[in-house]
Formats: structure tokens, C-alpha cells, sequence
């Protein structure tokens, strides 16, 4: 994902209404109240959205992205606040936070971003050690299924200055997911700017992040339906994993 972004990073914002922010944050601020979280870490935190939602929300954030485009964005986005969180650039699987959370959480398909099975085992690992006693950590990942219905298929995003086609390949043999990326962006004197950008994920089984998480020591894991409590199913195109360090 570091290579990831460069093109992206300014036009990320305009392209992602599908995300639907304000409900993803209120959600997110639900389940982190419960375990009565103050302090938190955002992995791959992007454009810095939810970090600086949260922030303003009275949340002590540590925020980290392997993109240094999208922190960019992010801290731009973060300059007015009173509290602004704390941008770091880092990968997962090399997490090392100032001092030990009361949660962390990833959203967006970051975990997906991991595409190498052992690099996400030790990125779990090092989350649990990173969180304090009665921690909770709450990420989302794009499903298999979703992944699958996405193969040979062609996407299309636009703004009033951009405008981006998405090409996607899915491989069951391998799990990855390729995007190939062509954002056309508009200049100030009006001429248009073409970029190409490429990106990885991996889907994910169930079992296979429940076995992960369990092996790193979390309990009490959940999987839901996205943006609910509902139990999670295979036919989910996104699911949320709640678990805590008891």
C-alpha cells in the first residue's frame, strides 16, 4: 500500500461518498464508548476522516498511514482543530505507538491492504501488545464474496474535476483482488492529467482472521454485518470484527 496513493491522495475524498462517513463514525464512537475508550490508534487511516471525526469527539488519537500523500490530505484536513491527532507514517505489521491505546481500529479495507497472510498475523500481534488492558480493537474488511463478484469488472467514480475508472481482477487461487486505477484530474488552466495507479488486497476468510486474532490473543471476537450488530454472513459484501484484550 505505500507505493498506493500517489495519484489518488487528493481526489480520495470526492471519490469515497459511498463510505458513508457520518454514520460510520457514530457507529464506530457506539462501540468504542461501550469499552470506555479514550486513547486510539487509526491504522491506515487515509485522508484522515474519521481520524479527525473522533479527534473532535474527544478521542486522543494516534493516527498511521503507509501513504505519505494521504497524510498529507489528512493533516491538512486536521490543521484547524483544537486537538488534532498525531500523524505517523507506518505499516501495520511495523506498529509502534508512543505509548499503549485503549483501542485501535482500521476501517476502509485497510486490513485487506495486507496482502501477505504472515505480515497481518504479526500486525495483530503487535495490536494486541499495543493496547491496554481491557482494549478493543474494531476493524472492517472487504468479504471473499465481495471480492468475487468484483472479478472482470469495471467501475466508475466521478467528480466535478476528476473522473476515475476502475478495472478489477479477482484470483481465487491467490485471494487477490487487482484494482488498476485511471484518474483523469482537471488542472486550473482546465486541461485534464492522467495517472495510473495499481493496488492489491487480499480477501480474507472468517476462519482464517479468527484464527489470527485468537493466536494473538484476542477474545470476545464478533463479526457483524456492516454498520450493524447483526451477525455477519457469507453474503456480506463488508464485515466489521470487534474484539477485545481481556
Amino acid at each position: 500500500m505505500s507505493d498506493s496513493y500517489a495519484a489518488l491522495a487528493s481526489a480520495y475524498d470526492g471519490l469515497m461518498a459511498d463510505v458513508r462517513y457520518p454514520q460510520r463514525i457514530r457507529y464506530l464512537h457506539t462501540l468504542l464508548r461501550q469499552a470506555k475508550v479514550h486513547t486510539l490508534a487509526d491504522l491506515g487511516c487515509g485522508t484522515g476522516t474519521i481520524a479527525c471525526a473522533l479527534s473532535q469527539r474527544g478521542y486522543q488519537v494516534t493516527a498511521m498511514d503507509p501513504s505519505p500523500d494521504m497524510l498529507t490530505e489528512a493533516m491538512e484536513k486536521a490543521v484547524d482543530l483544537e486537538t488534532p491527532p498525531l500523524f505517523v507514517c507506518q505499516t501495520m505489521d511495523k506498529l509502534a505507538l508512543p505509548a499503549p491505546v485503549d483501542g485501535i481500529i482500521s476501517t476502509i479495507d485497510a486490513v485487506n491492504y495486507v496482502t501477505a497472510p504472515k505480515a497481518l498475523e504479526r500486525a495483530f500481534f503487535r495490536m494486541y501488545r499495543q493496547l491496554n488492558q481491557g482494549g478493543r480493537l474494531i476493524f472492517d474488511v472487504n468479504t471473499p464474496h465481495k471480492y468475487q463478484a468484483m472479478d472482470a469488472q469495471m467501475y466508475v467514480d466521478e467528480t466535478e474535476d476528476t473522473y476515475c475508472v476502475w478495472r478489477t481482477f479477482y484470483s481465487p487461487k491467490s485471494a487477490i483482488c487487482t484494482y488498476q486505477v485511471d484518474l483523469f484530474a482537471q488542472e486550473e488552466d482546465g486541461t485534464w492529467v492522467r495517472d495510473f495507479e495499481q493496488h492489491r488486497q487480499r480477501a480474507y476468510s472468517r476462519e482464517t482472521l479468527e484464527g489470527m486474532l485468537q493466536a494473538a490473543g484476542f477474545t470476545a471476537i464478533q463479526f457483524y454485518s456492516d454498520l450493524t450488530t447483526a451477525p455477519a454472513t457469507d453474503a456480506d459484501a463488508r464485515w466489521i470484527v470487534v474484539c477485545d484484550k481481556v
